[in-house]
């Protein structure tokens, strides 16, 4: 291929050489480099690829992709360009033959709801034939190929790839998660999607290497609206009348509180043996009575964002009650049957917003007591730590403290943290900072009627302490605990 052919979708300068030579590859990774690539300097918070240059140059690279004046050997084509980030979304995408092109191309992006809608968006195009691949923070599915996610939104080049192979697979569509910082880093750059979805907003991913305030935070989730061809937007959401300023595309809405276009009335909470549920009445484009199997009233609005969405693909009315019946999604209000005494169950709450949506609805199940066990992330905003501890201890009956993935940070300095929060509110609590122990607490202490909630870890198989992850699934560890006789005999 042909470099100019690469950066066509560009404005850059010839600083060097010229752009009509043969590029081999494309590369962002200078371990990645061989003779004749192109190699595009990503500066990000720990690295700048620009200084690597002589390195990629040794290799053979023919020519480099630059946004800072640098030196080059002899030889070495270079190009400048304003932001190498978004310069990659787009070489990328040429790169691979514009395969965003070749399928329908769904972006959900929100605080929270992302993933359990992509679940609900497939489970329904699937259940109707239209082959769908998903992009998420749990994985990547390509027709049978599973992968396991490393980001919520992958890297440009990634993203791109991705969509070739899935066109390769037979896919129609693809339904994927979209993160601040996927928008914010160009990941999602390079082509525009034909429906952009936002589900809400609470303050999230706010501190270091992430967004400096929420303002920056607010700005680049509204930017999915400003690439795509029709927008889907949750009217009840907070902000959103700055999610929609300088919008581009069409909007359709859905909502509770207001006369949308997909609406959810005469919302019902009920329990079947194994799983907390909801149904509601659905009014607007479509009509018809709607029944899932995963609690709370934020199911309400997945469901409704899942079914505005599907609703451009399919009229089949009973396939999409059926997929909506049979959705589930790994680490999201994930019922794990143990015991018929009580209820426990995983879910990735990982912020004060989501444990408080989680926590409300699933109050007014009216449970025995509503028991929380979890822990706090290291190396980031200690806000979320006071903040998390202070939901917990006003919603829940009963807090136990734990580690989640301390990272670079002393368990025990982030437990302290939590508990400054709890102490906000009366809630009952104790700390048992080692996280098999905590869920063993749980179960032994369980009372008949409880539901019991293990947040922030959800899908996650892991933690992470001083820069290495530790093999730890909460299912296996709950399956390890409830082997040991003590447990048994109360279960």
């Amino acid at each position: 291929m042909i470099l100019k052919d690469l950066l066509e979708k560009l404005e850059y300068t010839v600083l060097s050489g010229n752009d009509c030579i043969h590029i081999n590859h494309l590369v962002n990774d200078s371990r990645k480099v061989g003779m004749g690539d192109v190699f595009v300097c990503i500066k990000g918070a720990g690295f700048d690829g620009h200084k690597f240059i002589n390195d990629v140059a040794g290799k053979g690279a023919a020519a480099v992709v630059v946004m800072e004046d640098v030196e080059a050997p002899d030889g070495v084509t270079v190009i400048r360009v304003e932001d190498t980030r978004y310069a990659l979304a787009c070489m990328s995408a040429a790169y691979f033959g514009y395969p965003a092109e070749k399928l329908t191309t769904i972006g959900i992006t929100g605080t929270k709801g992302k993933t359990t809608t992509t679940y609900m968006v497939r489970q329904v195009l699937e259940s109707v034939g239209i082959k769908t691949g998903l992009i998420g923070t749990i994985e990547t599915i390509i027709g049978d190929e599973v992968i396991p996610a490393k980001n919520t939104t992958p890297e440009s080049f990634v993203v791109q790839e991705t969509f070739a192979k899935m066109v390769e697979q037979g896919c129609d569509c693809v339904v994927m998660e979209v993160s601040s910082q996927g928008l914010m880093l160009h990941r999602v750059a390079g082509f525009t999607f034909d429906y952009g979805i936002f589900t809400n907003i609470e303050p999230d991913h706010i501190g270091p290497n992430e967004h400096k305030d929420f303002n920056d935070y607010l700005r680049c989730k509204s930017m999915l609206l400003k690439q795509c061809k029709h927008g889907i937007i949750n009217m009840d959401a907070d902000h959103i009348d700055e999610i929609l300023e300088g919008h581009t595309c069409d909007i359709e809405t859905y909502g509770v509180k207001g006369d949308y276009d997909f609406k959810a009335s005469d919302i019902n909470l009920f329990t079947k043996p194994g799983c907390l549920c909801v149904s509601y009445q659905l009014a607007g484009k479509m009509n018809f009575p709607v029944e899932i199997h995963v609690p709370g009233n934020f199911s309400v609005y997945n469901s409704l964002c899942a079914i505005a969405i599907c609703s451009h693909f399919t009229k089949d009315i009973e396939r999409i009650k059926q997929a909506l019946i049979d959705v589930r999604v790994k680490g999201r209000v994930e019922i794990i049957p143990i015991s018929h005494r009580f209820t426990l169950m995983i879910d990735y709450a990982h912020n004060a917003m989501s444990l408080e949506s989680l926590l409300t609805s699933l109050k007014e199940y009216q449970p025995k007591r509503l028991v929380t066990v979890f822990g706090c992330g290291g190396n980031r905003s200690r806000d979320r730590r006071f903040e998390m501890g202070e939901v917990s201890s006003r919603l829940a009956d009963f807090t136990i403290v734990t580690s989640d993935n301390p990272r670079f940070e002393e368990p025990m300095e982030i437990i302290n943290d939590i508990l400054t929060g709890i102490k906000r509110s009366d809630g009952e609590y104790v700390t048992v900072p080692d996280r098999k122990d905590a869920i063993r607490y749980a179960i032994l202490h369980a009372q008949d009627g409880d539901v019991i909630v293990l947040a922030g870890k959800g899908h996650e198989d892991y933690q992470e302490i001083k820069g290495v992850k530790h093999p730890m699934d909460e299912r296996v560890l709950i399956q390890e605990i409830i082997s040991e006789d003590e447990v048994r005999a109360v279960l």
